[in-house]
């Protein structure tokens, strides 16, 4: 068994240090992608696990299968002030990484030759760790996680993900089908790849495996990375949510959350989420994180990526939804806006559709959902302030009132619980929407 896993690792290997992985250009920058951006900031995580804001200045970060240093150029830009480190089994990969941190002034970052399994020999401790597009081809997925959870900080937070058995059904069955025709046994190039092409275009296009996989933009030359890393892929596997979980509880960690946890709301996929039929509305409500979580997978497997964070047990810090808040809570709440959405082009549009009395569409910026997340001119006033700084509720009340000191109907002055309870609501809606984050005071 042992020689084998050797083997399988020594066959990845060579498919990367052929073809390191993913095969952006180097001069590419992600600044203009925030969604990637604020997947990878520590603070998004942190905060989901804590509802507390953490500062990523010092912070020391591991991309665990770094490949050509893409995604560790997200996280150096994601994560201001912080120290990345990377590594992965392919040589020509790692030095692709170098070059590319180089070349955007990414000084604070190293990257090293090595097995996730052997990352304890780093004499590292870190705060977060990235292991994108990994675990799926690791030979024993708990080793890969003890090795991560060994090096880990005490609250240091872990985002990796797997390959989905049940959305990528057909990519497997495709595989499965290239290994008979002997694609795989060794080290798949440009041979294989024309070979999987030529074969998938001979299909009739009404060949389920061709009609589920397949499209026709893969017929030309430029799509050759697709092929290999769909229908090519050494030691791709596949699992469930049910396998990630049992997984988790091996290696002794914490499941937090899903990266993108809007897009696994069970209850978005009934007509009516409040008029359920009765079986259903007896037993949802008692199901776990875990149970909905593969209901939704098994009604509408639509996610590619099982991807979640995790962390050590019971580190993060239990706290009360922001929908179960006080008054006297609210009254001593800290908003921030999230980090990603302090740029300068935020600015620009804000202060123009306040100004320009327009409406503002969050969802421009940072696009979370699906569908368009906006809001009214009169209300977007208050986001001025957070610019600057994190504010308390009542100093965002005080800046409404100076703003708006009156009544629009009745021109009366305008009254202190109103814009109190108009500014709750709000933030309430922004805050499920990871726009704003919320602290409470100890």
């Amino acid at each position: 068994m042992a020689s084998q896993s050797s083997e399988l690792l020594e066959k990845i290997r060579q498919q990367y240090e052929s073809t390191p992985y993913p095969r952006i250009p180097v001069d590419k920058c992600p600044k203009d992608n925030p969604n990637s951006l604020y997947i990878h900031n520590l603070v998004t995580p942190y905060y989901l696990r804590n509802q507390k804001v953490i500062e990523t200045k010092g912070k020391v970060i591991l991309d665990a299968g770094c490949g050509s240093g893409y995604k560790s150029l997200v996280l150096a830009q994601a994560n201001p002030g912080a120290k990345v480190v990377g590594i992965d089994i392919s040589t020509e990969s790692v030095q692709l990484a170098r070059q590319r941190l180089d070349y955007h002034g990414c000084d604070n970052a190293e990257f090293y030759v090595l097995s996730v399994e052997d990352l304890p020999k780093l004499n590292y401790r870190f705060d977060y760790i990235n292991c994108d597009e990994l675990l799926s081809l690791c030979p024993n997925l708990t080793v890969a996680l003890q090795a991560m959870k060994a090096v880990l900080q005490l609250e240091g937070i872990i985002r990796s993900n797997l390959h989905s058995s049940v959305q990528r059904f057909h990519f497997f069955r495709a595989q499965q089908v290239f290994k008979m025709m002997g694609l795989m046994d060794g080290n798949p190039e440009k041979f294989e790849i024309e070979a999987v092409r030529e074969t998938m275009i001979a299909l009739k296009d009404n060949v389920r495996l061709k009609a589920t996989t397949w499209n026709s933009i893969y017929e030309g030359q430029d799509n050759n990375e697709t092929i290999l890393m769909n229908y090519l892929l050494q030691g791709d596997k596949g699992y469930t949510i049910a396998d990630m979980f049992a997984a988790l509880r091996t290696a002794d960690l914490e499941f937090i959350s899903m990266v993108n946890w809007r897009q696994w709301n069970l209850m978005n996929l009934f007509k009516e989420p409040d008029d359920l039929p009765a079986i259903l509305a007896m037993s949802l409500p008692e199901a776990s994180v875990e149970q909905q979580l593969q209901l939704f997978e098994l009604l509408h497997p639509i996610h590619r990526l099982l991807d979640f964070w995790c962390g050590h047990p019971e580190e993060g810090k239990s706290f009360v939804p922001v929908t179960e808040w006080t008054i006297s809570d609210w009254e001593e709440v800290r908003v921030h806006l999230h980090p990603q959405l302090i740029t300068e082009k935020f600015k620009q549009d804000l202060i123009a559709c306040v100004t320009e009395m327009k409406v503002f569409a969050m969802s421009e910026h940072l696009s979370l959902t699906k569908g368009t997340i906006s809001i009214d001119s009169s209300m977007a006033l208050f986001f001025i302030p957070l610019l600057n700084a994190p504010q308390t509720m009542m100093s965002l009340v005080e800046f409404w009132q100076k703003v708006r000191p009156l009544h629009p109907v009745t021109l009366e002055p305008i009254n202190t619980h109103e814009v109190f309870l108009t500014l709750q609501k709000l933030l309430i809606r922004l805050e499920s929407h990871g726009y704003v984050l919320l602290e409470r005071r100890p």
